[in-house]
């Protein structure tokens, strides 16, 4: 099966709605598990990598939550399609890289999925829209055990669960939320909100997770510890930050729109002139002017414009996805080119941004 047959559509994606999803766009869970008696991938020859694919595959492609899932090898999916896939934050950079012996499995809500191989042998994850780490690690937890009574993990009675770096040791749990904080940025108090997070023994990342910058004022906040804390004691205490930070976000945000609103309003507004207008456009830039733009529906400036949209933006205007849409190879001018298209397109029927009565709603009951 076609990858992109079988993906939901940017548009069905960006739809997807959940708690404080204003402020958190998506929450995960994932888990590191490796198999007892065979080499980790990373130390693994070609054939034991197959081997290991062979065995797990199945197992998961069995789970009764992978029921009509798309499962493949990594070697069969052309680069373009790995990077679609990296864009959707469904697999890793990492896993992206690999080929023979690595695989994939996505579930049709494409609120699971399995990387094979990657790291460890297993790299098991549950998405969820919005702030929802619990309902993500109780989909996860379950997918887990249902494995374990397939296949023999790697376990030590005083490590726990043994993985390939050491970080993961313990439970194998990463916990992260994606977070839009334009306004702690334009307060310039994002880098205390980061070292302040980071005391707390969390980590701060940008859009891509660890080496990435935190393009559109996305950042990825997630646990650092593994060993000694139960699972539900991380989700928990991860849960209970995320709501400190979208606090100080709405606060900023009201702080902003109090003292500083022609400085919001011009921001919002050059994001949307740029973005209406222009005739060729980064990446980069696109995803920073769309936050603004994200920010000023929030904020209620564009009527009869909802948070969907710019969304999905987010989503069309990167490179593979743009890239998905021609037969020919496009080079980075091309793609600019297309992507301003693309916006202009998109955005003819949005209104210039207004002013927003009493200053901007910031009405939290929406969440």
């Amino acid at each position: 099966m076609d990858i992109n047959q079988f993906l939901i559509t940017p548009a069905e994606s960006a739809g997807r709605t959940g708690p404080h999803d204003r402020i958190v766009m998506s929450s995960r869970v994932r888990v590191a598990r490796n198999i007892k008696s065979l080499p980790f991938p990373g130390w693994a020859k070609k054939a034991d990598r197959v081997k290991t694919l062979d065995q797990i595959r199945p197992a998961v492609e069995g789970l009764p939550q992978m029921s009509d899932s798309f499962s493949e090898s990594m070697d069969n999916l052309s680069a373009v399609d790995k990077q679609i896939l990296v864009e959707r934050h469904l697999i890793s950079r990492e896993h992206a890289a690999k080929n023979a012996g690595s695989g994939l499995v996505l579930n049709r809500e494409e609120s699971l999925c399995v990387m094979i191989n990657e790291e460890d042998h297993l790299r098991m994850q549950a998405l969820r829209p919005g702030l929802q780490l619990k309902q993500a690690w109780l989909a996860i937890d379950q997918v887990d055990s249902h494995l374990e009574k397939k296949l023999d993990y790697a376990f030590s009675p005083t490590l726990g669960f043994l993985t390939a770096c050491p970080t993961n040791l313990g439970t194998g749990i990463r916990v992260s939320a994606m977070l839009h904080l334009p306004g702690l940025v334009l307060a310039e108090q994002i880098n205390q909100i980061i070292t302040s997070v980071n005391k707390l023994g969390l980590a701060v990342r940008g859009l891509y997770g660890e080496g990435t910058e935190a393009l559109g004022n996305v950042f990825q906040v997630s646990n650092q510890m593994t060993l000694g804390e139960a699972e539900t004691d991380i989700v928990e205490r991860l849960n209970k930050v995320l709501a400190q930070i979208i606090e100080h976000e709405e606060n900023s945000r009201a702080t902003l729109l109090e003292r500083k609103p022609k400085t919001v309003f011009n921001h919002i507004g050059r994001a949307y002139g740029v973005l209406a207008n222009a005739y060729s456009i980064t990446s980069k830039e696109t995803m920073n002017l769309l936050s603004l733009m994200k920010l000023g529906v929030d904020l209620e400036m564009f009527s009869d414009t909802n948070k969907a949209l710019i969304d999905e933006l987010f989503i069309l205007t990167q490179p593979a996805h743009l890239q998905k849409q021609h037969s020919e190879k496009l080079g980075a001018e091309e793609r600019d080119a297309m992507r301003a298209e693309m916006l202009r397109e998109r955005l003819k029927n949005v209104g210039r941004p207004l002013t927003p009565p009493s200053g901007g709603s910031l009405d939290k009951t929406k969440e």
